[in-house]
């Protein structure tokens, strides 16, 4: 974070000093975690029924904090005190970017896919300049400002992606930290429990280039029709990506090797290049279009682009991590969250990264569908029938409709077994994978990342062997 007196600080959230000298100054993190407090630290304490950030102050001001912003007075203790401590960090965020003028916010949003482009984007514009772009999905109410208070003097770049579980959502996160280019993905149906239906979910992801200023730059998916929609509802300039043939930027002669990793053909209004990925799936050529489109919008080179591109790695965990064990059995790991449509995006790179392979799912619940979830559950087994999955493993009671809808498909010539919990996959997994398998491993955030654990701990062993 920039530096900050106290005096600063409290203007900035609305609080009242206590026990606090105004003119020290805040010069290191703002943490929420003590553990990860160091010399300079500004401390916040949230308030909880089962763990109370104030009770770790002191131990946070041992750490070298130079206050705490909490909500209640502690005796002799520096602060900050405010009513709302999330509400606070939120409004320190806004003020402390506000005070960097050469920084460009980067928001990305979408139903799937965000964290990955999110990383995706921090790499390229690495090149470019100081970025903040931490791995995993800061992307609520606490990640959010947290994200933007890791930006300093010479931070030029904050690549930031923003989750929703409501409308309204987005818009309030763009309001604590304003983009001047966003980034929208696709409308699926993640959440649509909370949404209600896809067109509220698209109303919601809309809210990021609604809040775009005029010199500003939306990215849009001209392959995704309620996305390509969006251009409507912004003043500043719109680029428009994917494999569409009208599409400002987009992909041609897309093909996959044996590794599932895609090669395409940029095409941009400079010219035309050829792109080899070592990202896993089709579904990276989208992805990378948009990333490709950040950067190119930000003075990157098409010379330079391509093989910016190539060298795109993963950076946030569980998120098609791909991985071969001794034994030759090769692991999709993407237990890190699931929806219906990233469901299938997996389940496809599945069925191409195991051409000539024996393919097996390890599939768990997925979770906030509401009254969608019955027919999403079945969906994602329907398909994993079609696409000739030879082994499927639905694990847990609730994804039992996974499995029902894979039996339904009357051609399919795999096999589908319902167990009863992670542990009961491994073993089944153990007892039956043979040297040449593909398993996929996704879920929702229910411990279907035991299943991966197992199967990476399998291999650390085999390998010492």
């Amino acid at each position: 974070m920039i530096a900050l007196t106290l005096a600063e600080v409290a203007a900035a959230v609305d609080g009242r000093l206590v026990h606090a000298d105004p003119a020290a100054t805040v010069t290191g993190s703002v943490e929420f975690d003590s553990r990860k407090v160091g010399p300079g630290s500004l401390f916040v304490a949230f308030p909880g029924e089962k763990v109370d950030g104030h009770d770790y102050a002191a131990t946070a001001l041992a750490a070298g904090a130079v206050a705490v912003l909490g909500t209640r007075e502690l005796p002799e203790v520096p602060m900050v005190l405010v009513d709302d401590a999330l509400t606070a960090m939120g409004r320190l965020a806004r003020a402390a970017v506000a005070r960097l003028p050469e920084l460009t916010v980067i928001g990305v949003t979408g139903s799937s896919g965000k964290t990955t482009t999110k990383d995706l984007i921090g790499q390229l514009t690495a090149r470019l300049g100081a970025t903040v772009a931490p791995p995993g999905s800061f992307n609520n109410e606490l990640g959010h400002p947290y994200t933007a208070l890791l930006a300093g003097p010479d931070t030029r770049y904050l690549v930031m992606e923003k989750g929703a579980r409501g409308i309204g959502h987005v818009r309030y996160l763009c309001e604590l930290v304003p983009p001047r280019i966003s980034v929208v993905l696709n409308v699926g149906t993640s959440h649509i429990g909370e949404f209600g239906s896809q067109d509220n979910i698209a109303q919601a992801k809309g809210e990021l280039v609604e809040a775009l200023p005029a010199d500003g730059l939306a990215v849009l998916n001209a392959d995704d029709p309620r996305v390509d929609a969006m251009a409507a509802r912004t003043r500043a300039r719109v680029v428009r990506y994917g494999e569409a043939p009208d599409a400002d930027l987009r992909a041609e002669d897309v093909t996959l090797d044996e590794r599932g990793h895609p090669s395409y053909t940029l095409v941009t209004p400079e010219g035309r290049v050829p792109v080899r990925l070592a990202l896993t799936g089709r579904h990276q050529v989208g992805n990378t279009l948009a990333a490709a489109a950040v950067a190119r919008e930000l003075g990157m080179p098409l010379a330079d682009l391509a093989p910016a591109l190539g060298a795109l790695g993963l950076k946030s965990t569980r998120r098609m991590d791909v991985f071969d064990r001794p034994d030759g059995v090769t692991v999709i790991d993407d237990s890190y969250n699931a929806n219906p449509a990233s469901m299938a995006v997996a389940l496809r790179a599945l069925a191409s990264l195991g051409r000539e392979r024996r393919t097996v799912a390890v599939l768990g619940y997925m979770a906030e569908l509401g009254p969608f979830e019955p027919d999403g559950h079945a969906e994602v087994g329907r398909l994993a029938a079609e696409l000739g999955v030879d082994r499927l493993l639905v694990v847990g009671e609730p994804a039992a409709p996974i499995h029902e809808g894979a039996t339904a498909v009357g051609n399919w010539g795999g096999e589908s077994v319902l167990l009863t919990d992670q542990a009961a996959a491994v073993e089944v997994l153990r007892g039956e994978l043979r040297p040449g398998d593909v398993v996929l491993v996704k879920g929702s955030r229910y411990r279907t990342w035991e299943v991966a654990d197992a199967l990476r701990a399998d291999a650390a062993e085999e390998a010492t062997r």
